[in-house]
């Protein structure tokens, strides 16, 4: 089975290609330098951009592979949560191909998508706790099999990714503020009372972080000089560090605060749901150095292998669709070309169609 997936919920144009779950090529075009200019995604110029790339970036992906659009069995494309724009450009070529090609047509779950990468190159024991941990997303599950999620924790504010991004942006650090923060903090020793660890007197598996973001708002603003002096499109993480070690203390010290509390919440939901058979983290702050080794400790003493992405199948990316469609498809699953996109704060519904209902 020949598989196009199609990525478009942010700011990645992105498609691959898999063939019976194996990945065949991708391609992938980042507007990371168009809305670093702004510290943060611009919708509307997001979803211009993917009107524009998205063809000559099929083309690329076709030619690479030697095949053609009649070649395709099925198209897998992520119908959200994401900015709607942005999210109805990569849906309008799905449906188009699939019209065109009679292709089958799947709608994909991104969040989910993002916790099943791992399985494109190593099996997931299951039941899995995972932990999706992304720019507008933090939340825990209990993953049953690859169809049946149960959402136990989510954030009530503000993600851990849009933590670190707007710590960046008041730092002056160019988005996305992640990498770069974690770049700096490795060269310093976190001052582990510098920030809380955010919504943990609790018994709750939810998070926010929207405090820890002001505490650290707060301390810049009584601190002018950690602020760089102006923005640079590709910092030199060296001569910062060389230059203002404040600065990498203070990045090292909120890394800890984020990995901290990470590490406490998904402890709590091993306790509280004993008996899976992995830890599961998956997103683009997974790529994150020291929440992969705080989770990484939390898994031994669990006894749990830790089920981590390699980092370019942690940010958005089109092989986690087609991956997530694959899935879907061959467990009997479709969509008929009236699905609808999902935008971000509303959930996705599990609304397909079974492969011998041939009522769409």
């Amino acid at each position: 089975m020949l598989c196009l997936g199609i990525e478009t919920t942010c700011d990645e144009s992105a498609l691959a290609l898999l063939k019976d779950g194996r990945l065949l090529a991708e391609e992938l075009a980042s507007q990371t330098d168009m809305h670093a200019l702004f510290g943060g995604v611009v919708p509307e110029l997001a979803s211009r951009e993917h009107l524009r790339i998205l063809t000559p970036l099929l083309d690329r992906l076709f030619a690479k592979c030697g095949r053609a659009p009649a070649d395709l069995d099925c198209i897998a494309v992520a119908r959200g949560p994401g900015l709607l724009g942005s999210i109805l450009v990569g849906m309008g070529l799905a449906k188009g191909l699939a019209l065109g090609t009679g292709a089958t047509l799947v709608g994909v779950d991104h969040l989910r998508a993002h916790l099943l990468a791992p399985g494109l190159e190593q099996q997931i024991p299951y039941p899995a706790l995972g932990l999706l941990i992304t720019g507008g997303h933090t939340r825990i599950y209990l993953i049953r099999s690859p169809l049946e999620f149960v959402l136990l924790g989510r954030t009530l504010d503000d993600a851990v990714g849009e933590a670190f991004d707007k710590t960046a942006k008041l730092l002056n650090l160019p988005y996305p503020g992640g990498t770069h923060i974690d770049a700096l903090a490795a060269s310093a020793e976190p001052e582990t009372a510098l920030f809380p660890c955010p919504y943990l007197d609790n018994d709750n598996l939810d998070f926010s972080f929207s405090g820890l973001k002001t505490a650290v708002a707060q301390f810049v603003h009584n601190h002018p000089l950690l602020k760089l002096d102006r923005l640079e499109p590709e910092p030199d993480h060296e001569r910062i560090v060389a230059e203002n070690k404040d600065l990498a203390r203070v990045c090292a010290s909120l890394n800890w605060s984020i990995a901290r509390t990470l590490y406490q919440k998904v402890k709590r939901g091993l306790g509280k749901h004993q008996g899976v058979r992995s830890l599961l983290v998956a997103g683009g702050v997974a790529a994150n150095t020291m929440i992969r080794t705080s989770l990484q400790d939390l898994a031994r003493d669990h006894g749990l292998p830790l089920i981590l992405p390699r980092p370019e199948l942690c940010t958005d990316n089109a092989a986690m669709i087609a991956n997530y469609g694959f899935i879907l498809i061959s467990s009997g699953y479709r969509h008929g070309l009236d699905f609808d996109a999902v935008p971000r704060g509303r959930a996705v519904p599990f609304d397909y169609l079974r492969s011998d209902d041939h009522s769409s």
